[in-house]
């Protein structure tokens, strides 16, 4: 005779069981819901979203100097930007924490390598995640108004965080197929999209701060004096 399994309380307790498992997963939703809600309107393409002084564009991964497929292409779609005349400098910030592993200079380098002027873009070596790379933009590099570059799963966070930093921002996707890296980065989206919430009530400081740095202010003159 096969054992069943039974959860105590017969009915009752299976009825409580759903009702607590309803409750958490609205409860670990909720601050995706509310992500979604609150920056929908700033999403936009390269060709309607306002002009702004600077992209900020975030690390995703390289690999012997090379970037990764996904960091490419947030790179290319600054780059569509820059040539639009939509942004006038580049923010790069990623993680450059170990010598063998630089996010930012490989940001760096591709952007010079594709035409952009080396005095239009500003390295932020630590950016080491999405609040730090927006509080930085903000307390370091005098960031007021951007546009983010990122993949679509993560503009949403990349805004709240970044408003939430005292920045003006507007974002632009740039676009994946629904791959296996895009189905994991929708789920991490959802512990992400709490974090982001607990750093807009708390604005917790950076892993480093340090003083501000005058990179983009250098960068936005320079446009100023070839425009």
């Amino acid at each position: 005779m096969r054992a069943v399994l039974r959860i105590p309380g017969g009915r009752r307790g299976q009825r409580r069981a759903f009702q607590a498992l309803v409750l958490f997963c609205a409860l670990a939703l909720a601050p995706t819901a509310w992500l979604y809600c609150m920056q929908q309107g700033r999403i936009r393409g390269v060709a309607d979203v306002p002009a702004e002084p600077v992209a900020v564009v975030f690390g995703a991964g390289e690999v012997n100097g090379v970037p990764s497929d996904y960091l490419a292409h947030r790179l290319d779609t600054a780059l569509a930007l820059f040539r639009a005349h939509k942004v006038q400098a580049i923010l790069v910030t990623g993680d450059n924490s170990r010598t063998d592993y630089d996010e930012p200079g490989v940001m760096d380098d591709y952007l010079v390598a594709h035409g952009v002027p080396a005095a239009r873009v500003v390295r932020d070596d630590a950016g080491f995640d999405t609040w730090d790379s927006c509080t930085r933009a903000r307390r370091i590099f005098g960031v007021e108004h951007a546009v983010l570059v990122s993949q679509d799963f993560h503009l949403r966070r990349a805004l709240a965080d970044c408003r939430a930093a005292g920045i003006d921002a507007y974002a632009v996707g740039a676009s994946e197929p629904h791959d296996a890296t895009w189905y994991y980065g929708n789920l991490r989206e959802i512990p992400g999209a709490g974090e982001a919430s607990l750093d807009a009530l708390l604005h917790p400081d950076p892993a480093l701060l340090g003083h501000p740095e005058p990179g983009v202010a250098l960068a936005l003159a320079d446009a100023a004096r070839r425009s």
